[in-house]
């Protein structure tokens, strides 16, 4: 059975390369851990949507609570799921425009349609508020 988890974590002073590294590093590394999700960054905080075996997911939040880059790592939602949200994103950014009706424009038309109740507006919440 495949797990999701739905973090947040504090990172101020990342530059939108460091940022991209991120996300070119995972790109590279989710596919052979078959690990997909998705990851929101607002300029403060990262907010990341994981999924994959249990496994897999545990190994790499070691290592994301190992990266120097960001800190405060908070676990918002950790579940078992019968089928992946984003099956096809090794991780997708979902890019925050600075308007709040903009940000609810992109994120309406960029979520996945499958994705639980709950963790949209999880994630609604953060971009508008940030």
């Amino acid at each position: 059975m495949l797990s999701q988890y739905l973090y947040i974590s504090t990172a101020p002073s990342l530059s939108r390369e460091e940022v991209d590294s991120i996300l070119a590093s995972s790109a590279r590394n989710n596919p052979a851990n078959g690990i997909t999700g998705l990851l929101l960054y607002n300029g403060r905080n990262f907010l990341q949507l994981l999924e994959g075996e249990e496994a897999d997911l545990v190994g790499l939040m070691v290592r994301i609570t190992h990266d120097p880059r960001h800190t405060g790592i908070s676990m918002l939602e950790q579940r078992k799921v019968n089928e992946r949200s984003c099956p096809d994103w090794a991780m997708k950014r979902v890019l925050i425009a600075e308007s709040v009706e903009k940000r609810r424009e992109i994120l309406e038309a960029e979520l996945p349609k499958g994705l639980d109740d709950q963790i949209r507006k999880i994630i609604m919440n953060f971009a508008v508020l940030n």
